[in-house]
């Protein structure tokens, strides 16, 4: 299970569309990576996929049920949802926030596995030895570890991820792409939004890139990240190399 499909989505705020006829469907055992210029819509597309956001216009199913007729406490057992926002105000341990992930299963026969799973998730998170500090008193890119384990705590059969690696270093970066990709491997549809076009290249099986709130093109990574593209949708030119048949983005430089 775990087939998401948008047809037509399009989306308006303020009088102005953010999104416009965007139709692609999100599948199990597969990284799908959402790329773009800043402001393309690409957060707003991850939004309506996960159902936090309603689009003004077309249709968004999960299993072919609307999206928008699935109880909360269920789309809450069914997709998983990583915000670029992940604020928790009060002095939490990282144990705790990571445990809250597992509020969905309360009262439930896999609430019996919470201990379990939210040892799991901080392990994949890498912050295992972070867990009897406070959530307060944690840096940038160790409370975005920490919000990646309440993420993975939630155990869904589909992942959103909206810029996990913002505030990463570079061996956390890869970490967090491992991670997605293990899940699909294990047979979770898996959706992230990125700004690393090379990174996002290493580790999608689909690229969707978004400009101007359309789909500008949807494919393998390579098909998608041609010169001529990039350096129209991006506005700066560049030359791309294919390392082991995934393509590597490098601007040009004066």
């Amino acid at each position: 299970m775990g087939v998401i499909s948008a047809h037509g989505v399009g989306v308006d705020l303020d009088g102005r569309t953010i999104l416009d006829d965007v139709t692609l469907d999100v599948v199990p055992g597969e990284v799908l990576v959402l790329v773009g210029p800043n402001g393309a819509g690409k957060s707003t597309l991850l939004g309506v996929l996960s159902g936090e956001r309603a689009p003004t216009r077309g249709t968004v199913t999960l299993d072919g049920r609307p999206l928008s007729g699935i109880r909360h406490q269920e789309l809450a057992r069914l997709r998983s949802v990583l915000t670029q926002e992940n604020t928790v105000s009060f002095p939490f341990l990282v144990s705790e926030v990571v445990a809250m992930g597992r509020s969905p299963w309360a009262r439930t026969v896999q609430g019996r596995d919470d201990i379990t799973v939210a040892s799991e998730a901080m392990a994949a998170a890498d912050i295992v030895h972070l867990a009897r500090r406070r959530y307060t008193q944690l840096s940038g890119g160790e409370k975005a570890r920490v919000s990646l384990a309440r993420v993975l705590a939630q155990d869904t059969p589909v992942v959103f991820l909206d810029e996990p690696t913002a505030s990463l270093d570079l061996r956390h970066q890869e970490d967090v792409m491992r991670v997605g990709r293990r899940l699909a491997d294990d047979g979770r549809a898996v959706v992230v939004v990125l700004h690393d076009l090379s990174l996002a290249a290493a580790y999608a099986d689909r690229l969707a890139l978004v400009s101007g709130g359309t789909l500008e093109a949807l494919g393998a990574p390579a098909d998608v990240l041609t010169a001529e593209r990039v350096e129209r949708v991006y506005g700066l030119p560049v030359d791309v190399h294919l390392v082991e048949g995934r393509p590597v983005v490098i601007p040009r430089r004066a």
